[in-house]
């Protein structure tokens, strides 16, 4: 059902708590797995300095890597520059993935919040169904 499962992570919690959900549903339909972490320039990155270093972004996706081959699952990495949701829409239409993986911050929970989140901009981009870690 799912032959491509995109797992976008970051820095925060709730990507990490995302995880178990994604190694569920990558075992249960024999997905493949694509990990994506976004590069984000000083000035889109609204203070989130860890994210806009290449350096600490190679290590994220090598421990998430790690994490996965600890279940015998294979993951493959990828990363790009620009601005989180475009890219990760972006990301799975190239790799026609067939669901996107994500934790959700909850910062939306505000009007102001909604138009910003990450989150709530992917559901509305995205080309395949996303399913939302809280």
């Amino acid at each position: 059902m799912f032959k491509t499962i995109l797992y976008p992570i970051d820095h925060s919690r709730e990507s990490r708590e995302a995880a178990d959900t994604v190694k569920n549903l990558v075992k249960t339909y024999g997905s493949r797995l694509v990990i994506l972490s976004v590069v984000e320039s000083a000035e889109e990155g609204e203070g989130s300095s860890d994210m806009t270093s290449p350096e600490a972004i190679a290590q994220l996706l090598q421990e998430a890597k790690a994490l996965f081959s600890a279940d015998g699952i294979d993951a493959d990495l990828i990363e790009r520059a620009g601005k989180p949701a475009f890219v990760i829409c972006d990301v799975a239409d190239e790799l026609t993935a067939g669901l996107i993986i994500m934790g959700c911050r909850g910062i939306g929970l505000t009007e102001e919040g909604a138009a910003e989140s990450v989150t709530n901009r992917v559901i509305n981009l995205s080309p395949c169904p996303v399913l939302i870690v809280p």
